[in-house]
């Protein structure tokens, strides 16, 4: 009680609702130690199912889940770069999602909730693709597509808060105040947490650091403008770096950004002093990004992960910390705790279907608000 913050009464409407909705369950019963025994509860796995979904510009991956977030089932598909059409993608979708429930023989009227996250900027009330600029996507009624399509209720959100959801409920960011959840893949951003819920923004469009400038008129941007973090620590901006320091290395591979950051990590492992170089290259601009977050925000917590770091963070966090002293601030700085992501699945992935949980609990019950904000 004292951590949600609600009253004694409150914790008790919202327990006994959950029990009636099947959410939980008493698992077991304890002695008080006089008077009625004091019964253990438990989230119900078997009360339904979710499904989380992680769109990337280079794949669909579809997650099955119980509703204590055991993974029942994964799939995934490639995308090309050229593969974008919302249809597609709607059609991408509906068939790994088709595939998890089979796999399982799950019936859809088990199914809670698909949570999808999608990249670029998103109207999560209005379950819209506001604006996707790696697909140039504008103003996509993206729920009401897939909703069409797979015939369950669908939820959507974007990576940034999908990640953070999925650190505030099981990775670094169970107690922390202040939480950055950096994401490096093919885009860059990061979602932010404060006092255990997630901020959005006016517009829910907060954590879009990756678009903000750190070289004046420097690289172009898929955003249009020029200079931003994810031209220089996106994979094609790293790769573009790489390029620029020898045009001529046989660590690319072309059009294939994902085999080209693994060829860049097996170098790194085997001391390749050009993979050194783009590793630190990278580092010293993910650094002078990280001071300025880590002096806005304030945060105890960062946490870095995406697909790249996933790859790259052990060659590269040690390069990242030195770097980022040269631009936070010394007390801010003092206080983060730094993070790889480690939370055993794909994190976006089960953010998604936390989000969709989240949507299913507010549909079977009006919000409640903490005694202190009443």
């Amino acid at each position: 009680m004292t951590a949600t913050g609600l009253s004694p009464a409150t914790v008790a409407t919202l327990t006994n609702e959950l029990l009636d909705v099947g959410v939980l369950v008493e698992s077991r019963f304890e002695d008080s130690g006089g008077g009625r025994p004091r019964a253990r509860l438990a989230v119900n796995p078997e009360r339904g199912r979710l499904i989380g979904v992680d769109i990337a510009e280079t794949y669909v991956h579809v997650e099955l889940f119980d509703l204590a977030f055991g993974v029942l089932d994964a799939r995934e598909r490639h995308l090309d770069r050229t593969d974008n059409d919302p249809a597609d993608v709607v059609a991408h979708i509906a068939a790994e999602v088709d595939a998890v429930l089979a796999a399982r023989a799950v019936p859809r009227g088990s199914v809670l909730g698909v949570g999808v996250s999608l990249p670029g900027q998103v109207d999560r009330p209005g379950g819209v693709s506001v604006y996707a600029p790696n697909w140039n996507w504008h103003d996509v009624p993206f729920r009401s597509l897939l909703g069409d399509r797979v015939d369950l209720p669908v939820y959507v959100d974007n990576p940034l808060r999908a990640s953070a959801v999925a650190e505030l409920w099981f990775g670094a960011g169970r107690g922390s105040a202040s939480l950055v959840v950096v994401t490096v893949g093919t885009g860059v951003g990061a979602g932010i947490a404060i006092d255990d819920a997630v901020y959005r923004g006016v517009t829910n469009s907060a954590g879009e650091w990756g678009h903000s400038c750190i070289v004046l008129d420097g690289r172009l941007c898929r955003c249009g403008s020029r200079g931003c973090v994810e031209a220089y620590v996106g994979a094609p901006g790293i790769i573009q770096t790489l390029r620029e320091l020898d045009a001529a290395s046989d660590i690319p591979r072309p059009d294939d950004e994902t085999a080209t950051i693994d060829a860049l990590a097996g170098a790194l492992a085997e001391g390749d002093p050009l993979a050194a170089k783009v590793a630190t290259d990278t580092s010293r601009y993910l650094g002078a990004a990280l001071g300025n977050l880590i002096n806005i925000v304030n945060p105890d917590t960062v946490v870095l992960g995406g697909w790249v770091m996933a790859r790259l963070g052990d060659h590269l966090l040690p390069k990242i910390r030195a770097a980022t002293t040269q631009h936070a601030l010394p007390q801010p700085l003092r206080a983060v705790h730094w993070r790889l992501c480690a939370l055993p699945h794909n994190p976006v992935s089960v953010g998604a279907a936390a989000l969709a949980l989240e949507g299913f609990l507010s549909s079977v019950r009006p919000p409640v608000h903490s005694a202190q904000s009443t």
